[in-house]
């Protein structure tokens, strides 16, 4: 049985930013968040350029070569970004989250750098496909911080890895698509605030994908909007 995508995608510039540094993109085959960093006019180029690197996967690609053109994209939104800070050494510092997942309708291919994330919301249960690239993660993973004290943590912010111009790993992730799944795509203007279980809950809740990302983001700005924020709700249905 050959799949689609459902999906819709909302951002917001939060309450306390003074402009919005994150980008998406989100089409039938490919989905993509990014949270820019550097500061002001920096984050947006950052996030842009990377969205523009990669909306060229927005279209069937075999499931043998969806890795390869993941790969590929993602270097050359880093070359881009490399490029501008060349020409420009006031960029240096900028830099970019990303996290996409391509889709053919038989096979979802995924890619993270940074602190967006995705979600699979299968048979009613959430699970977060990406692992954050961040100083608190780091420590949980040393067992030297709990999960749960991570929210308060001084450094909660600080990110270990993004697309910035330089050589960077990817995680790259192979998901078997189901009818019936929903894909969670988001920026920490989102994670930062709502818990996973509200996630979950809310994901569950709300069948139109447009409906459930409006709520999403309408529950980071009553948690205080610190933050942009965006997300992409991406639905997994039977082809007609």
């Amino acid at each position: 049985m050959t799949l689609q995508l459902r999906w819709a995608a909302v951002t917001d510039q939060g309450h306390v930013r003074s402009n919005n540094e994150d980008c998406h993109y989100a089409g039938d085959h490919l989905l993509v968040v990014c949270d820019g960093m550097g500061g002001m006019a920096a984050g947006d180029l950052a996030s842009r350029l990377a969205i523009e690197a990669m909306v060229s996967l927005d279209a069937p690609i075999p499931t043998d070569l969806q890795m390869d053109a993941l790969h590929r994209a993602l270097e050359v939104a880093n070359g881009r970004i490399a490029e501008q800070v060349a020409a420009d050494p006031s960029l240096q510092g900028m830099g970019t989250t990303l996290t996409a997942v391509l889709f053919n309708g038989e096979r979802a291919a995924m890619a993270h750098v940074g602190d967006s994330r995705a979600y699979l919301l299968r048979d009613g249960r959430l699970n977060q496909l990406t692992k954050d690239d961040t100083y608190v993660q780091m420590l949980i993973d040393q067992g030297l911080l709990k999960p749960e004290e991570a929210a308060g943590h001084p450094r909660r912010a600080v990110v270990t890895r993004v697309l910035q111009g330089e050589p960077v790993t990817p995680a790259y992730v192979i998901v078997e698509p189901q009818e019936g799944d929903r894909w969670l795509l988001c920026s920490d203007g989102l994670t930062g605030v709502v818990t996973d279980a509200t996630l979950e809950q809310e994901l569950r809740a709300i069948p139109d994908p447009k409906s459930c990302s409006e709520r999403l983001v309408d529950l980071a700005l009553r948690g205080g909007g610190p933050d942009n924020v965006t997300v992409v709700v991406a639905d997994v249905t039977a082809a007609v």
